[in-house]
């Protein structure tokens, strides 16, 4: 099973991983939602500024897609949609968090599991005497792109870190991971 150590110490399976995930994009929604009203999501000022959900999306992004952070057309039309959903949500008579739940669904579907967050499990993990845990992300960014091939072999879905095929994933890089810091160092 692939564990992860968290910046904190502590560890744990996938799902606390994924656990860890959704308290990562509820502290980006407190940080973003409109501190006079909080339960309702900053309004967009003027067409060119970024909105809430822009906003959100592009936060998550950089944190564990960096390769999609800068696709303004994919960041701008899945924003969209996810605000569309939410206002649908709001006028067929949903409830606010239910609303919150259909337009995150739209926002993040597709998203969930992460090449970047798992290259830097697998370094806190099998690497943690090679790799400083700061150093973790900068030297994940550059592995994504020599370990490629490795998860091109895979299905990566939303569900993925929940199938038995993620632990194989995990010893596969941890493998490719180890030939490159053999090559390369850190």
């Amino acid at each position: 099973m692939c564990h992860e150590v968290r910046l904190d110490g502590t560890s744990g399976t996938a799902s606390s991983y994924v656990e860890y995930k959704m308290f990562f994009v509820t502290r980006i929604k407190r940080r973003i939602m409109n501190p006079n009203k909080p339960n309702i999501p900053a309004p967009t000022v003027e067409p060119d500024e970024l909105s809430y959900y822009r906003l959100t999306l592009l936060s998550y992004l950089r944190e564990s897609h960096p390769e999609l952070a800068t696709d303004e057309a994919f960041i701008r039309a899945r924003a969209d949609l996810a605000a569309e959903a939410f206002s649908n949500a709001v006028r067929s008579g949903m409830d606010y968090d239910e609303a919150v739940r259909q337009a995150d669904e739209v926002l993040f579907g597709g998203l969930h599991f992460s090449r970047l967050d798992t290259l830097i499990t697998v370094l806190w993990n099998e690497f943690a005497d090679e790799v400083p845990a700061g150093r973790a992300r900068e030297v994940a960014l550059q592995l994504l792109p020599e370990c490629g091939k490795v998860f091109s072999g895979y299905d990566l879905t939303d569900g993925f870190e929940f199938t038995p095929d993620f632990d194989r994933l995990c010893g596969e890089l941890a493998g490719a991971i180890s030939i490159w810091l053999e090559e390369n160092g850190i």
